[in-house]
């Protein structure tokens, strides 16, 4: 039996890469923020001292 056309690979491929892309993109900030309000947070802190 003739096997049937080729997947198509590449469109998947280039989709996870893209999408991981974003993902770690989106860690990124969040990790950032986070650490602005950490420092928003300890410098409010020592205000009230």
């Amino acid at each position: 039996m003739p096997k049937g056309p080729e997947k198509n690979t590449k469109n998947k491929a280039l989709h996870t890469k893209l999408l991981n892309r974003k993902n770690t993109k989106l860690q990124e900030e969040k990790k950032a923020q986070a650490l602005r309000l950490k420092a928003l947070v300890t410098k409010m802190n020592q205000k009230k001292e």
